[in-house]
């Protein structure tokens, strides 16, 4: 599909479409699908009617066949997708994560997790990605409702490029999974044709004064204060957690076991999320680290505009630096 085909069809409309068009993190998702769907495997692929929000436009327009734009009707959505594994096709059903998340969560336990089939959901525009949008539009509650889903495996990319590493490597994963992605503008940090590992923690750098483990939009930033405190002479690790679950215990216990303290960074509530998940790696292996979770202190995110979001909740790179300063003294 050529860019003259995704402007509007009227000059009065919103440019909506061109907005997206500028955030090249929306191609990824598209890009993993029809590389599969090349290889001959028998993808099939739905949004609730956000396809110009995720890239999905890109995989319609490539194969109308094997695209269903369920409307807004998230439940129904999942339920479906749910219908189609069961035939032997490989669905990925994407909507926004505060929908996704949280709406569709009966969906997801009873027709997809308890079922073990191998849909893949993928939430977009995660944690406070929406800004103005509001609270119904925020999701800093996903991760913990779908951690305490058994058997549903949840990954968290830094940028477009790792999630299409996901998206490709999904298909030998015989297990439901729910991807937590951003708004398609993260800075990228990795090559999409890199390998990617379902529970296997990345490792960027170590460190003997803090250890960053971040998932998601913080990883990137996390990376960048490292850098930059190393040529202070500081002493700053740092993982990217991409898989939350199952999470990579070797890769805490080995920081904890390096650093003095551990700092968890996630754009979501610190309560249930990745910080959690961390706490109780340390709390039942008995890691001598201390545990510094930062995020959002459980409460309703603030209105705004996400870069500004981003620099209140110190999730941007002069707010991990301003945490780990603190922590370091």
């Amino acid at each position: 599909m050529t860019q003259a085909n995704l402007r509007p069809t009227s000059p009065n409309s919103w440019h909506y479409r061109e907005l997206n068009m500028k955030n090249p993190g929306l191609d990824h998702l598209s890009n993993g699908l029809i590389t599969l769907t090349e290889a001959g495997h028998p993808i099939v692929a739905g949004s609730a009617d956000l396809q110009y929000s995720n890239g999905l436009n890109r995989f319609a327009a490539r194969y109308p066949d094997r695209y269903v734009s369920f409307g807004i009707s998230e439940q129904n959505m999942v339920s479906a997708a749910a219908g189609l594994a069961t035939t032997g096709m490989m669905p990925y059903v994407a909507t926004f994560a505060s929908f996704l998340g949280l709406l569709t969560c009966e969906q997801i336990r009873m027709d997809v997790a308890y079922c073990a089939l191998p849909v893949r959901l993928i939430g977009h525009h995660t944690g406070i990605a929406m800004g103005f949008y509001g609270t119904s539009h925020h999701a800093t509650e996903d991760i913990g409702t779908m951690r305490s889903i058994a058997d549903l495996t949840i990954v968290s990319p830094a940028d477009g490029p790792q999630l299409e590493a996901a998206i490709r490597a999904s298909v030998e994963h015989d297990r439901p999974i729910y991807f937590r992605t951003g708004r398609g503008r993260e800075p990228e940090l990795y090559n999409s044709k890199a390998d990617f590992v379902f529970g296997k923690a990345v490792e960027h750098a170590q460190g003997e004064e803090v250890t960053i483990i971040a998932c998601g939009l913080p990883v990137h930033p996390s990376v960048q204060v490292a850098k930059k405190l190393a040529a202070e002479g500081r002493s700053v690790g740092v993982i990217d957690m991409a898989t939350v679950k199952p999470i990579d215990r070797d890769a805490i216990l080995a920081a904890a076991a390096r650093s003095k303290v551990i700092l968890t960074v996630e754009e979501h509530n610190i309560l249930g999320g990745l910080g959690s998940a961390v706490a109780e790696v340390l709390a039942e292996e008995g890691g001598p680290a201390r545990l510094v979770r930062h995020g959002i202190r459980d409460e309703y995110a603030l209105i705004a505009p996400p870069t500004h979001l981003y620099a209140h909740y110190r999730l941007d790179q002069a707010g991990i630096e301003s945490v780990v300063r603190d922590i370091i003294g």
